[in-house]
């Protein structure tokens, strides 16, 4: 079992909340943000359409909302409470409780892709799994 167990009943259900925008993006997630309540009880891994440009996302969405916001390290362990964001020109996405970051294949023509989270948060938690859409023109986060 993964990291972050929350008891439902006598049985255990993994929960994450992972959100990808597009086009229009930034100003949703500002807004999705500041409408959570703080210490939200999951983590939350988002996915920005920024390919390589640099990218200042957690610092405009840590000061936004109640809940601290970080660009994702390799190898972390997503904690309840936290929002991780996709760092520029790098894949993130979720195998064996930790995020991993990649500079592998563009997925739907985007590095990083909302597909490739979305893709490994689902094998990971299964129905304990939330995927977000919030903005965007093309298909990167439908397959997923």
């Amino acid at each position: 079992m993964g990291p972050w167990p929350q008891e439902i009943g006598n049985e255990f259900a993994m929960r994450v909340i992972v959100v990808g925008a597009s086009a229009g993006g930034v100003a949703a997630l500002q807004r999705l943000v500041a409408s959570l309540r703080p210490n939200f009880p999951c983590p939350i891994l988002i996915v920005q359409h920024i390919g390589a440009h640099p990218s200042r996302l957690a610092d405009i969405l840590r000061h936004r909302g109640p809940n601290d916001a970080v660009a994702a390290k390799d190898a972390a362990v997503p904690r309840p409470g936290t929002i991780y964001v996709a760092p520029s020109d790098h894949h993130m996405v979720i195998t064996a409780g930790e995020i991993r970051l990649s500079r592998g294949p563009k997925e739907n023509h985007a590095r990083p892709a909302i597909d490739s989270l979305f893709r490994t948060a689902a094998l990971e938690f299964g129905a304990g799994v939330i995927g977000v859409v919030l903005t965007g023109m093309l298909d990167d986060g439908a397959a997923g």
